[in-house]
């Protein structure tokens, strides 16, 4: 799509892939954020990665594997975001835990072996061996995403306000809720490939609190952060390629860098700030 402005095939699709998956994840990160559901958002990419790890090892293509193993996981926190007797966080803690388990066990397993030769990218992602069927699925659920939050923004303020409040006007936030659920898991299944599993939540939080440190509603947020996201990866793709850098690592550590930056310069740090002394 993009190879009218770059010739090299690989770069052209390694940069269509960090565009699209990184555009994606950062609306799905607003949602993450301001629903504070962190914390499913870190098991879902981690339940795509175990089963990633899974699939390799016995033979099955890893995106479909990390498909099934997130949609899974989608299945079973659902119901279990709703019915839990216990704190919420105490339950995706174990669930964390034990799809990181079962992930690092399968791959030792698989370098004790001697077998998946590829298994490296589980970690930490590999964007020039992707297929232009993983790219045009990429875009498709970053097209998927956006219009979902174009054509319920309403519903989906509602519920970042107070799902209770929503619930009681007539929103039926539980669908609503199941669906932002299926589509991380659909978003974290096919980044997984590009950005590894160890690097994947980066792309699912970062974007979203850089831009919190400067927008003040939601609307700004939702357009900030797939910007900073896309500008941030596509500086990453350039200067990995340029320098002979792992694309994936040295664009999260660029993440983190910005976001350092952005809270030693958000407006809401110096009003933090100013509120403080006027207490004082």
């Amino acid at each position: 799509m993009l190879e009218f402005l770059i010739p090299n095939n690989m770069v052209c699709h390694a940069t269509e892939a960090m565009l699209f998956a990184s555009i994606g994840c950062a609306v799905l990160a607003v949602l993450i954020t301001q629903m504070k559901i962190s914390s499913i958002g870190f098991t879902m990419a981690h339940g795509a990665f175990a089963g990633a790890a899974v699939g390799m090892f016995f033979g099955i293509e890893m995106t479909i594997a990390a498909l099934i193993g997130s949609f899974l996981l989608a299945c079973v926190l659902g119901p279990l975001s709703d019915k839990s007797r216990m704190p919420i966080d105490t339950t995706l803690g174990v669930l964390f835990g034990s799809m990181m388990a079962v992930a690092i066990f399968f791959y030792a397993w698989m370098q004790q072996l001697g077998i998946g030769s590829g298994a490296t990218s589980l970690l930490f992602g590999s964007v020039i061996s992707l297929y232009r069927e993983e790219i045009y699925g990429l875009l498709a659920i970053m097209v998927i995403v956006i219009l979902f939050v174009a054509v319920f923004y309403k519903e989906i303020s509602a519920m970042i306000f107070h799902r209770k409040i929503a619930e009681i006007t007539g929103i039926r936030t539980k669908p609503m809720m199941y669906a932002v659920l299926f589509m991380i898991a659909l978003m974290v299944a096919l980044t997984l490939p590009i950005v590894g599993g160890l690097l994947l939540y980066v792309w699912l939080v970062a974007p979203a609190a850089i831009a919190y440190q400067f927008c003040g509603t939601l609307k700004q947020m939702m357009i900030a952060s797939p910007v900073i996201a896309a500008a941030i990866s596509l500086c990453g793709t350039f200067l990995s390629f340029t320098y002979n850098l792992p694309v994936a690592p040295f664009s999260a550590m660029l993440f983190a860098v910005v976001f350092a930056a952005a809270v030693l310069v958000s407006p809401r740090r110096r009003v933090t700030k100013e509120m403080v002394g006027l207490q004082g």
